[in-house]
């Protein structure tokens, strides 16, 4: 099927999203990336998809359903379609308890566990990163950890479905606003201005950046294509998109992705009660693999 077609001429009214097309994105949705889109969710989703009818000339949502699940939309529009559908709400230093409790108890638990810690880095995973702040703030916490702690080093994971915002996440470049729950020490250490004096822009350091590894990973796939055993997963606000049979297969895979012994950090608004997982509260929406 072949795109971008001229219809300059014709007057261009903007496409109504029907319900029974609306039902067939929805349950594609599900099934792919395992967000749920109840009838309430419609008007949104409408004006996400209209977004993508115009970047490729397209008039209407069956058209556009017809294009994307093709075996050519498969390939190029099926990541656009995602991108527009997901929500990428983050901070940095947000939810900060959870820091305090990783390096004042999980840690210490972790390295009295592991003798091989020294061998080998803590491995941490952000699972769901977004534009890539909460990696940025576990490299802050754990370089300041690590000074007077000769031998310690980290390597962190951060993944997320979402294309645009790995991509943000990989330049480590953000609005000067954004920064402001960072404190200031840490600011000055690991942040750099923009030389351009117009454009109010912080810079991750390299110290930092080195220690983050990005990659693109759907929570609904059986392989998360990491090797290796994490000692500690945050995948916090993430899984209240996802209903409970969705919630319970993905944390039954996070358990089988993490070292016995490792912890599970959740978003606050989130709890994994009700369901049928082996994990171990330790803390208010911090979960231990026992």
């Amino acid at each position: 099927m072949t795109r971008h077609q001229d219809n300059s001429s014709k007057p261009h009214l903007p496409a109504t999203l029907s319900d029974r097309e609306f039902q067939r994105f929805s349950t594609f949705i599900y099934d792919h990336i395992g967000i749920k889109m109840p009838p309430a969710k419609k008007t949104m989703l409408e004006a996400r998809l209209q977004k993508r009818l115009k970047a490729n000339s397209i008039r209407s949502f069956e058209e556009y359903g017809d294009y994307v699940f093709s075996q050519e939309g498969r390939a190029t529009e099926l990541i656009h379609l995602i991108d527009v559908v997901t929500t990428n709400k983050t901070d940095f230093f947000r939810e900060p308890g959870h820091f305090d409790y990783m390096v004042k108890v999980a840690i210490p638990n972790i390295v009295e566990d592991r003798e091989n810690l020294l061998r080998e880095p803590l491995r941490i995973w952000s699972a769901g990163c977004s534009t890539g702040e909460e990696p940025y703030t576990l490299t802050m916490v754990l370089s300041e950890y690590a000074v007077g702690r000769p031998g310690f080093r980290v390597a962190i994971t951060a993944s997320d479905i979402c294309t645009e915002v790995l991509k943000i996440a990989h330049t480590a470049i953000y609005p000067e606003e954004r920064t402001d729950t960072i404190p200031l020490n840490l600011k000055k250490k690991y942040l750099t201005r923009s030389r351009e004096k117009s454009r109010a822009l912080i810079r991750i350091s390299p110290s930092l950046r080195s220690l983050v590894s990005f990659k693109r990973i759907n929570f609904m796939d059986d392989d998360f294509g990491i090797s290796e055993k994490m000692d500690i997963i945050f995948c916090r606000n993430v899984v209240i998109y996802f209903d409970k049979l969705t919630q319970q297969a993905l944390m039954r895979k996070f358990h089988k992705q993490l070292r016995p012994g490792g912890y599970l950090f959740i978003g606050h608004s989130e709890t994994l009660s009700g369901l049928d997982v082996d994990f171990k509260a330790v803390a208010s929406t911090v979960y231990r693999k026992e």
